[in-house]
């Protein structure tokens, strides 16, 4: 066991998760009922990182068809009902995320999950995929007042956690994990694989890894020691 015990926290979709073929099959679903053309992984960049919510009103503005504020609820509802009902789906781990979870757990450390996807959507798909087990806190979107990048979101999920975070780490796949962990003053890792509409490398994080087989203690240290 490591002589500290660091928090990490994770991003959901596009970290943990390769969530985009559910995500992209309920949000066509719901933007059907208005008769739009159905979006494509290539708009999920565009479109991911701040909630349902806004992943739908997102939608029907790139399908140049603006969303008034009342259409919005039933819409989210349909999206919703349609996600929940697939669950898990085709959504899955992404390769070496289970060895490294249990690496990091085996050494000590807390983990959580600090998603803005709604938490009622984040805990059950996290279930579904047996990955429960593994965190000591899962936070969503709608947890508390404020959502990533404001930095009081990542802060309320390491102390959920039972950490502190002056020792900890996020590790996410877009800038709203990046501007967290840098507005809370924690380093960060960034992932190529998830839904980033930019180049990772251009956010800023303290460092990037390719696949989850580089995520090791010593990393967690390294990053967490630094002055």
């Amino acid at each position: 066991m490591t002589l500290t015990a660091t928090t990490i926290v994770f991003d959901l979709d596009g970290t943990l998760v390769d969530t985009a073929p559910d995500l992209v099959a309920s949000l066509n679903h719901t933007i059907a009922i208005k008769n739009l053309a159905p979006v494509g992984y290539e708009d999920l960049t565009h479109l991911v990182g701040q909630g349902a919510r806004v992943m739908i009103a997102r939608a029907f503005a790139l399908r140049g068809s603006p969303l008034a504020d009342d259409e919005i609820p039933a819409l989210l509802d349909r999206f919703i009902a349609h996600y929940a009902a697939g669950m898990p789906g085709l959504s899955r781990p992404y390769p070496g995320l289970v060895e490294a979870l249990d690496r990091l757990r085996d050494a000590g450390h807390l983990l959580a999950v600090c998603t803005n996807k709604m938490e009622g959507l984040a805990r059950p798909l996290i279930e579904t995929l047996g990955l429960t087990r593994y965190f000591t806190a899962i936070t969503g979107g709608d947890t508390f007042a404020v959502r990533k990048p404001d930095a009081a979101h990542l802060t309320g999920t390491i102390e959920l956690a039972g950490g502190v975070a002056h020792n900890a780490l996020m590790i996410g796949d877009s800038i709203n994990d990046i501007l967290a962990a840098r507005n809370a003053g924690i380093p960060s890792i960034a992932v190529p694989f998830g839904y980033s509409d930019v180049a990772v490398e251009t956010l800023g994080a303290s460092t990037v890894i390719s696949h989850f087989d580089e995520l090791t203690p010593e990393l967690v240290e390294r990053l967490t020691t630094r002055a």
